[in-house]
């Protein structure tokens, strides 16, 4: 399963980058494939790892101190073939490399 997750913590001020550097730390322990980007975190790995990842991180920063956590996710799956995201992405550079 892929997908993106995009948390906020709205009562924390402007900067968010402890809260995330301490989400990227769990998903990286949890053994999942992730790619950190400007306006979130792309995940993959086995539905039951990512939910528990994501659940752990809102604890985390909960525990750190943001009364309130809102997060974005969205959820892609695919039965016809096993494909990753450097799939993806390597599809969209062949197309470009062809002009």
């Amino acid at each position: 399963m892929s997908s993106q997750t995009c948390a906020s913590c709205p009562s924390v001020g402007v900067s968010v980058s402890p809260y995330i550097a301490a989400c990227q730390r769990i998903l990286s322990e949890a053994g999942l494939d992730i790619k950190l980007h400007a306006y979130g975190t792309n995940i993959e790995g086995d539905w039951d790892a990512v939910f528990t990842a994501i659940r752990r991180c809102h604890e985390e920063i909960h525990r750190m101190g943001a009364p309130r956590i809102t997060t974005t996710l969205k959820f892609g799956t695919r039965t016809d073939r096993d494909q990753h995201m450097a799939d993806k992405v390597d599809s969209v550079k062949a197309k470009l490399d062809q002009g």
